[in-house]
């Protein structure tokens, strides 16, 4: 039995007896989707985070900075990527933990395949593909994931592009990190809790918007009228969607709702997902914030690098789930 079942029926029932909407209605049939699925991504959220809020507390910054100091060549960018899936920074942190990494000796490479392991491969993306598609699709989206991390890592890290990283990072000395101080599990469960908080404290508007868009396109907006455009009779859909997908700037918990809504529309899922990969991953605040450590040239190979990788996986979706 689906766990979320009894919600369904309470968003049924407000929708259909309280509210007395009609089910075959444009407006019903967005209201029970938003009354549905909001309280269910809010649940998942809560869950979610506090369990890899414990996770996170085992790798804190300064303990990630100094592993990834000894790693070299291609274990390297798999250990970079695969500490990114548990090490959730958001793009605010990507400049200081940049700095911290180039300066600790950590090849410029490996760095870029935590940079793009850590945002891109999300854990609420992973719970909420989990809950709305099963165990299949998030297990396809962390391991196109990590496999777009390993592999940008690695191209970057050959082409030797040190300089063109802003000069003033490799000048910057931080020094020895003290060592951070074990914590107690009461401290471990104290601080998950906070953090889910402080985590759904600040996403749950975009949850609120992502869904309210969502829902009105899967009340308003016809079956076929994306997949017209965006669907798989179109080779163009997949890079079209991620040049979509870059202006815009959200996250995982705001985007997958749509993800969910169009694939229901007939949008291709390697398309949908490529699309949200764009948004989590190539947002043009992210670029913005990275120009402070980046050259210009730098920032457009890892854009390039990425953008190719996605373009890749949603082809690679499209085929496989085709």
């Amino acid at each position: 039995m689906d766990p979320f079942y009894p919600l369904q029926l309470l968003a049924d029932w407000l929708t259909y007896t309280v509210f007395g909407l009609a089910p075959a209605s444009k407006l019903g049939s967005s209201l029970d989707f938003f009354l549905f699925d909001m309280p269910k991504v809010l649940i998942l959220l809560a869950v979610v985070i506090f369990l890899v809020a414990i996770v996170r507390s085992f790798f804190p910054p300064e303990k990630t900075r100094k592993y990834l100091s000894h790693s070299r060549l291609y274990a390297g960018n798999v250990a970079a990527a695969l500490l990114g899936i548990v090490t959730p920074f958001c793009s605010c942190s990507a400049v200081p933990l940049f700095i911290g990494f180039v300066e600790s000796g950590v090849p410029l490479g490996v760095t870029f395949s935590f940079l793009v392991a850590s945002p891109m491969i999300n854990e609420v993306a992973v719970i909420l593909l989990y809950g709305l598609f099963g165990w299949r699709i998030a297990a396809l989206y962390i391991g196109s994931g990590l496999a777009i991390a390993i592999t940008s890592g690695i191209v970057i890290g050959k082409l030797g592009l040190e300089s063109w990283v802003e000069e003033y990072v490799y000048q910057i000395r931080m020094g020895e990190a003290a060592d951070v101080p074990e914590q107690t599990w009461q401290e471990r469960l104290s601080y998950a809790t906070g953090y889910v908080k402080e985590i759904v404290g600040k996403v749950w508007p975009y949850v609120v918007v992502g869904i309210g868009v969502g829902a009105v396109m899967h009340g308003y907006i016809p079956a076929d009228a994306l997949a017209r455009y965006a669907g798989p009779g179109n080779p163009f859909a997949v890079p079209v969607a991620i040049l979509i997908g870059v202006p815009l700037y959200s996250n995982a918990a705001g985007v997958i709702p749509l993800v969910s809504v169009l694939t229901e529309k007939g949008v291709s899922m390697g398309t949908a997902l490529a699309f949200m990969m764009a948004v989590v991953g190539l947002s043009l605040p992210e670029a913005i914030i990275l120009r402070k450590v980046l050259k210009p040239k730098l920032i457009a190979v890892y854009f390039g690098v990425n953008a190719v990788g996605i373009m890749i996986i949603g082809y690679l979706f499209n085929a496989v789930l085709h």
